[in-house]
């Protein structure tokens, strides 16, 4: 399967501006044969806890990514801020709209505390891993990152790593770093998406979105600018490296 990272800035707290600067992007990716198109995290408001930021689920960022994907055939996701009809804080979640209509949802099991996130959105509870044209897609969600258990727990499940992200250029190694090492610690394909740009409260993106194989060889990078990152991901070589190097079931 071919996937495209739409590595993009966000225009603060204004949907309308991002899902018109968005839909070009998506069908670029598109006509270049992509079959997955991933979009930043909150890439339709930023990364704002500015109260009343949430929307209804399938409110109008997950309409955007479902129409997308019916219009293009493809795979779209991202992540957006919705408020369950249980709660009244929004959770951070990460929506998978197919091609058919079928819409898949992650909730961010970790709440950036460092930056107040856990005040203003409900932590989610579980990893989510759907089958997506013959690929296990497990995704999560910027912070998520810097913890290997639940990446582990999902290992022997999961044939890429979806990682959609704000993350500041003030830790960009730290970004660089770890998504290598999910894939290498893994043994399966780990693809990285982080927006580029300055959000409306100050922080920098230099982007630095990737590909990266079960072997944490890089298959595609981008700098600090708009782009599109293209690879192809194949499951048969997770598991040809899983039978090569059979380190998973060593783990303790």
């Amino acid at each position: 399967m071919r996937f495209a990272v739409v590595q993009h800035d966000i225009v603060w707290e204004d949907r309308t501006a991002n899902f018109a600067r968005l839909a070009p992007l998506v069908a670029r990716a598109a006509g270049a044969g992509a079959e997955f198109v991933l979009l930043s995290e909150t890439f339709s408001t930023g990364f704002s806890m500015t109260p009343g930021i949430g929307e209804p689920e399938d409110g109008p960022s997950a309409q955007f990514l479902q129409e997308r994907a019916a219009e293009h055939g493809v795979w779209v996701a991202g992540s957006c801020p919705e408020v369950a009809p249980d709660g009244e804080l929004p959770y951070n979640s990460f929506v998978l709209a197919g091609p058919d209509g079928t819409v898949h949802r992650y909730r961010k099991l970790h709440p950036f505390t460092h930056g107040g996130e856990h005040e203003r959105f409900r932590a989610g509870e579980k990893p989510v891993t759907v089958e997506v044209g013959g690929l296990r897609v497990t995704p999560f969600i910027c912070y998520d990152l810097r913890f290997a258990d639940v990446f582990w727990s999902a290992a022997l499940d999961t044939d890429v790593y979806l990682v959609t992200a704000n993350w500041p250029a003030a830790r960009r190694l730290h970004w660089q770093t770890l998504l290598q090492a999910r894939a290498i610690e893994n043994q399966a394909y780990v693809v990285g998406c982080n927006r580029v740009g300055t959000a409306g409260d100050g922080t920098e993106h230099t982007g630095d979105s990737r590909i990266v194989s079960p072997m944490g060889e890089l298959l595609a990078t981008a700098a600090g600018v708009e782009t599109v990152l293209i690879a192809d991901v194949d499951a048969a070589e997770v598991a040809a490296t899983r039978e090569r190097l059979q380190f998973l079931a060593d783990r303790r």
